[in-house]
């Protein structure tokens, strides 16, 4: 999911984010907030969120304003353990008005509307001609639909924005195509997550490298080969997998091919270059928004009275804008649901007791120490519906003093921070990225009459297991471990290792 992203000027420092962080100033410490059962009956709401996520999804009833129930029903129920009820419920105003909720839900609108304007543009019919054109169809497609979304989140730095700007495009179109609507629509979050786990702009990039005190350019450099092999493995599985679908024929789509519509693919472009740039992803996304429209205007392609025009009748849509902003306000709501509840998870102390219990166990050996630290980071985007707020937890309190003790180079403590929240958080059915993928394919799917995956096909995709066993195997073998260290930093690092002379081990 996407946080705050900062600016990095430099370009090889840290990218440090001068936000008050969590516990200072005036923000309430974890443990603060007292509930009946202790600390740990916090778990007893994120049970109840993900029991109704699970159910309905179980029953093929999923959908994202049905998931606001699971959402407000953990509230409800937080708030009757809760001991002091004005202090609980000041807890969910503070989750509800973050920092953080309000860039995620402004990215969200941005990305909506740019998603809107790229289909209604023509890029769709664009894409189609080349499909027809180059025979690009079936598995080969949904590989094209995984390597675009890759470009787009590495650019942009955000998944949800990925899947929310790509997916009206990407998923009529292939499944016109002939490719098979479970993987197809597996490409486009696949490279939201490669996106979130590379792009110098992601907010676990940035987290993870400020955590660590590590360099940001040579965090990117050095995670390439981990993310780059992981995306390899994923591209061949798409291809291999997305075929054999059935075509839907081009009147069912109501869309003729039309080379014409390739124009919108500068707007696109515009959008990664200034991400690519460092700039903030809605000062991105709103130059792609304004290119559109003056291409479509131009081109007679989507003229100026699609966007806004005053409406026949009171309740119907005023146009492309508005119907970009309503396609997320459902995504919107459950992220407010999500945030109150992840703020009631930090202030009851139950996040605290985990670490400070991890801790006391740490591992001695650099190998079981990597291994801690991506185990750790893992099990702690389970219950949360962000993967930076992961972060954020176990860098400094974990990964931090045990890597450095055991002579953990920043960048490596920070790639292992980094690949492990975007393995399994990439799967779960209660994150906010599958659920934003979920809703909008569905919404896609439901507006064309076209079939679409159910949320739990998110347990499948392919760029999160492929990182995963990368991940193993980097920790296991030594791979990539060294990765970023000048020679004579590596040679110490490496005589240290293989002598057993870590801090802990010694200890």
């Amino acid at each position: 999911m996407d946080m705050i992203k900062r600016r990095d000027p430099g370009g090889d420092s840290p990218a440090v984010d001068h936000s008050p962080a969590p516990g200072s100033g005036d923000e309430p410490r974890p443990g603060t907030l007292e509930l009946y059962g202790g600390r740990w009956a916090a778990l007893i709401p994120a049970a109840v969120l993900v029991i109704v996520l699970a159910w309905l999804s179980v029953a093929e009833r999923a959908a994202v304003s049905s998931f606001w129930v699971g959402g407000f029903l953990a509230l409800v129920v937080g708030l009757l353990l809760a001991r002091d009820k004005q202090q609980y419920s000041e807890a969910v105003t503070r989750g509800l008005t973050s920092g953080t909720g309000a860039v995620i839900i402004m990215a969200f609108l941005f990305a909506g509307i740019f998603g809107t304007l790229m289909k209604s543009g023509g890029l769709v019919a664009g894409l189609l001609w080349v499909g027809d054109t180059a025979g690009v169809t079936g598995g080969v497609f949904v590989g094209l639909a995984f390597l675009l979304s890759c470009l787009f989140a590495a650019g942009t730095g955000t998944s949800v924005g990925t899947v929310l700007a790509l997916a009206p495009v990407l998923y009529p179109t292939g499944l016109f195509l002939g490719a098979e609507p479970v993987w197809l629509a597996l490409a486009i979050i696949a490279g939201g997550a490669f996106g979130d786990n590379i792009a110098p702009v992601s907010d676990t990039t940035i987290t993870s490298a400020f955590t660590q005190d590590a360099r940001m350019g040579t965090v990117v450099r050095s995670r390439l080969p981990l993310a780059v092999t992981a995306a390899a493995v994923s591209l061949v599985v798409l291809v291999v997998m997305g075929g054999g679908g059935e075509r839907v024929p081009t009147q069912d789509l109501a869309i003729d091919a039309d080379p014409l519509g390739l124009v919108m693919l500068l707007p696109f472009a515009v959008v990664i270059g200034l991400a690519l740039m460092r700039h903030h992803i809605i000062v991105s996304l709103t130059a792609g928004i304004l290119t559109a429209v003056v291409l479509g205007a131009v081109t007679g392609l989507m003229p100026l009275s699609t966007l806004f025009s005053i409406p026949s009748e009171r309740g119907e849509s005023t146009g492309l804008l508005e119907d970009g902003i309503s396609g997320v306000t459902a995504v919107v709501i459950l992220v407010l649901l999500i945030m109150a509840l992840a703020q009631v998870f930090a202030e009851s102390g139950l996040m605290q007791s985990v670490l400070e219990k991890l801790r006391r166990s740490a591992a001695r050996g650099v190998r079981s120490a990597e291994l801690a630290i991506v185990g750790i980071s893992i099990l702690f985007t389970i219950p949360l519906g962000a993967n930076a707020p992961a972060i954020l937890l176990v860098g400094p309190t974990i990964a931090k003093p045990l890597g450095e003790s055991h002579g953990l180079s920043p960048q490596r403590r920070a790639n292992l921070l980094d690949c492990a929240v975007c393995t399994v958080f990439y799967m779960l059915p209660w994150h906010n990225a599958v659920i934003v993928w979920f809703a909008t394919v569905t919404g896609v799917a439901a507006e064309l009459d076209l079939p679409a995956p159910g949320i739990g096909a998110a347990f499948l995709n392919p760029y999160a297991w492929a990182l995963l066993v990368v991940l193993l195997v980097s920790v296991l073998t030594g791979w990539n471990r060294y990765a970023g260290m000048s020679r004579a930093e590596r040679a110490e690092a490496e005589q240290r290792h293989a002598g057993g002379t870590g801090a802990a081990r010694a200890a």
